[in-house]
């Protein structure tokens, strides 16, 4: 059975990690599980200064959306993937969307676009960089929980408007103490207040469905450790980076997992990229 691999990656600097990210889309490639299609988030450059020209050369094509020093989120698509129609820069990501509609925001965060594969019915890929939120009771917090709110009415336009929605991203939001290493020492901190986990919660009943969650993982879990006091080695992280997809692909689901080889590399991001396997089961 054809299968369609998609992921997401917060890289924490795509200039310090490209040799990285070069390196695990060549490393899926020989392992023959190809990563079709790539969010990425965290690119911390702007959008002209984004490596196209590498990733060009190593078989994928990509859009951007970029700001200086920080943030800044990307779409990658293996071009082999693509149908033969939709194989050039210019109509491998249709309906682009940059940010949140009717938000506005100087921090590039969001990035939408409908993506084409063969054998498989087009996908609508929204990539996002979700705020950090720093601490319950700050503007940043505020923040936050207005692009949530903001996030919340943009996906129920999406569902409306597309038939195969998928929402991946660093979001930010740990959902429940499970995704914790230590819930008691995160009482009161962002990433796990009860306001930014009913949002994640409200997804779901909108219909958006944790994919990670659909399938059997060891406890302890985690998609992110800080790089202080030996967080990885420890494994005191928390899961914090989601593929979310609508009901329409629930059927096609076949896998998820979190890829830590990156994680072990030298000078890696503090992020390890999340996996969907889907199979290519629907009508083109």
């Amino acid at each position: 059975m054809h299968q369609l691999r998609l992921a997401t990656w917060n890289v924490n600097s795509i200039k310090v990690r490209i040799t990285h990210l070069i390196q695990w889309l060549e490393q899926t490639a020989q392992e023959k599980k190809p990563i079709d299609i790539l969010g990425l988030q965290e690119l911390k450059l702007t959008t002209e200064k984004f490596p196209y020209q590498e990733l060009e050369n190593a078989g994928y094509l990509a859009i951007a959306l970029g700001q200086k020093t920080y943030n800044g989120v990307a779409l990658i698509v293996r071009r082999a993937a693509l149908t033969a129609l939709t194989q050039d820069p210019e109509t491998a990501f249709l309906q682009v969307q940059n940010n949140i509609p009717g938000f506005p925001d100087e921090q590039q965060r969001l990035l939408s676009a409908t993506i084409h594969c063969q054998n498989m019915a087009p996908l609508r890929v929204i990539c996002g960089y979700f705020p950090n939120g720093q601490a319950p009771g700050t503007d940043k917090f505020s923040y936050k929980l207005a692009w949530l709110k903001a996030l919340k009415s943009y996906l129920h336009t999406q569902l409306e408007q597309h038939q195969r929605v998928v929402l991946l991203g660093d979001f930010n939001i740990a959902p429940r103490d499970e995704d914790v290493h230590d819930p008691a020492a995160w009482i009161g901190q962002n990433l796990v207040s009860p306001e930014e986990r009913a949002y994640f919660f409200e997804f779901a009943e909108m219909g958006l469905i944790d994919t990670l969650r659909q399938f059997s993982h060891p406890p302890k879990t985690f998609t992110w450790w800080d790089y202080r006091m030996m967080g990885f080695r420890r494994n005191a992280g928390v899961r914090i980076d989601h593929i979310l997809i609508n009901q329409a692909l629930q059927g096609s689901c076949a896998a998820c997992e979190v890829d830590k080889t990156p994680r072990t590399w030298e000078q890696p991001s503090d992020h390890a990229p999340v996996i969907l396997t889907l199979n290519k089961t629907l009508a083109p």
